[in-house]
């Protein structure tokens, strides 16, 4: 099932219907076993007559109202390689290899809501940073109680350049106006997701790809509920909580984002995320 926060309210998607759902976003998500619910919604409730499903998800808001954002990193080889490359000059290369090793994950503040963008909304690349690049991820959202409940598509973007000066600047690599998207909506699957499910990125520039990319899930190092629990130790999130769980697609060093690029990011089940890329304004 697939609920869709839109500007005239939340509409969830099941089996080629569509229905109306007359609650809050924030109250909606964070109950316990949303599938069950959402599924006595559509057996009590008549679909949206005359709703073009393939028109929601275009211009949809994200899929958050007031939870907080957080993300995790080196979850995958590929993102250790790439923060070790990037952070060898500065002596912090050893850094990355150790968190990928250890006990304790990588775990960070992302964004608010209001730095969260979605479906067909601009990010924003730093005006002082001259190494930029998207990160696609798949982003648990876990309720209140700890327990996941839905999934959907995190473009967590990072500024490489100032991360790789000085591993401590990874807060102002990360977090700025417009640097987290998601959507295009909240996937609330019957069972938990596949370590067989693929994520995969395209980055467009004058229409022609100049980036493309897929990983499984099943080569990410931690498992789903081991981030989870980490994040929820010293932590509590009243209305819930997205987790970014981290990337395994990097560009290569020589590639930065441009402005006016389009970064599209697919999550087999969720859908596809699509974000230009702009300045702040």
């Amino acid at each position: 099932m697939k609920l869709y926060n839109t500007p005239a309210g939340i509409v969830l998607v099941w089996k080629d219907k569509a229905y109306d759902i007359f609650e809050g976003w924030d109250e909606l998500v964070n109950r316990d076993s949303l599938y069950s619910y959402l599924l006595t919604i559509t057996n009590n409730t008549s679909p949206i007559k005359d709703v073009d499903i393939k028109s929601i998800g275009i211009d949809v808001l994200a899929p958050i109202e007031s939870q907080e954002v957080w993300a995790a990193g080196v979850t995958y080889l590929r993102s250790r390689e790439a923060r070790m490359e990037e952070s060898k000059q500065s002596g912090g290369a050893d850094f990355y290899q150790k968190v990928y090793d250890a006990d304790r994950p990588e775990l960070f503040f992302k964004a608010l809501p209001h730095r969260v963008v979605g479906n067909g909304d601009e990010v924003n690349i730093r005006r002082d940073s001259v190494w930029n690049v998207p990160e696609p991820e798949l982003t648990l959202f876990i309720n209140s109680k700890g327990n996941i409940q839905g999934y959907t598509i995190g473009n967590d973007m990072s500024s490489r350049s100032i991360e790789g000066e000085n591993p401590l600047y990874l807060p102002q690599a990360k977090s700025y106006e417009k640097s987290a998207a998601l959507g295009p909506c909240l996937w609330v699957p019957e069972n938990p997701i596949s370590p067989k499910t693929a994520v995969s990125i395209s980055i467009l520039r004058n229409s022609e790809t100049v980036f493309s990319g897929s990983i499984l899930l099943s080569q990410m190092k931690r498992t789903l509920t081991e981030l989870s629990s980490w994040l929820f130790r010293e932590c509590d999130f009243k209305k819930g909580v997205y987790l970014m769980t981290g990337t395994g697609i990097v560009p290569p060093d020589h590639f930065t984002l441009a402005v006016g690029d389009k970064v599209i990011i697919s999550i087999e089940g969720i859908g596809q995320l699509e974000n230009t890329v702009a300045l702040k304004k």
